[in-house]
């Protein structure tokens, strides 16, 4: 029943893609024609400028040239002009590593707040103060004090990650049931082997969700901060071809990032599978 319902999930997937790629087809043709612009336009807009064509480009022309990206992906010929390819393993290593710096530090301070009414109550002003505001608020304080773009996207990731690995963390603690607290009590279990032998297990679902979340937050900001303060990264590439009025690049780019979020979310999705429903 659930291999059949799967297949015919991905044959309805295929139908929307292809009607949607159909009506994209026929959107783009006749609309707008490329012989009202002039021949540069239409060279930096990606279309070709012969009768019959509009400006945005069609599904055959972003195929063509997504074909043409990843056949170089990595060539480097200045700092405007790298490859998709360089361009995404900046924004990845950014998301990386500003994620794993949330990750040491939301999990202990979600168990201590899970574990401790007081210090709970003590840090909940806190975070209902910090978590609201936007991580790109804090952008132009991070390059004022660090001085260096690359490190404030990772300092902004680092404060996107935080608040749901955090949050889902401490609940996740607290939502631990009595019983088995109380069990490891009367075994004389210490604090510290309690925590990881008991209440581990129990919130790993909990916090694992939080991390999902986390890491699709982390990719879309990196989008958004790579914009503001350009350099390399593929919202930096994104912000740099809208320059150049290339909107079959920006296309591109716009299906990479899905692709890319995808691909994390799925990533901690199998994690969740395995610590919900351990094999």
């Amino acid at each position: 029943m659930s291999l059949s319902l799967s297949w015919r999930a991905a044959v309805v997937s295929l139908l929307l893609l292809s009607l949607f790629l159909l009506s994209w087809h026929l959107a783009t043709r006749g609309i707008g024609t490329a012989q009202q612009m002039s021949p540069e336009y239409a060279r930096l807009m990606g279309a070709t400028a012969t009768q019959g064509k509009s400006a945005m480009p069609g599904p055959i022309d972003v195929g063509a040239k997504l074909w043409e990206l990843l056949r170089n992906p990595f060539y480097d010929k200045g700092p405007n002009d790298k490859g998709i390819g360089i361009q995404l393993a900046f924004s990845i290593a950014r998301v990386g590593a500003g994620y794993l710096l949330a990750v040491m530090v939301a999990i202990p301070i979600g168990f201590l707040i899970g574990m401790s009414p007081l210090m709970s109550r003590a840090l909940d002003p806190f975070i209902q103060i910090l978590k609201p505001v936007s991580p790109l608020a804090w952008m132009p304080l991070a390059l004022y004090t660090i001085k260096d773009s690359s490190i404030s996207g990772i300092f902004v990731i680092f404060i996107c990650s935080l608040w749901p690995m955090l949050i889902n963390t401490a609940f996740g603690v607290a939502s631990v049931r009595k019983e088995w607290l109380n069990v490891a009590k009367t075994l004389e279990v210490g604090t510290f082997r309690r925590a990881f032998t008991v209440i581990l297990p129990a919130a790993a679902p909990t916090i694992v969700t939080g991390m999902r979340i986390s890491i699709g937050i982390a990719w879309l900001v990196i989008v958004a901060a790579e914009m503001l303060v350009g350099g390399t990264g593929i919202g930096y590439f994104v912000w740099n071809e809208w320059n150049n009025l290339s909107i079959t690049n920006v296309i591109i780019a716009i299906l990479v990032i899905g692709v890319v979020g995808m691909l994390l979310d799925q990533g901690l999705a199998r994690v969740q599978r395995l610590v919900t429903f351990p094999e």
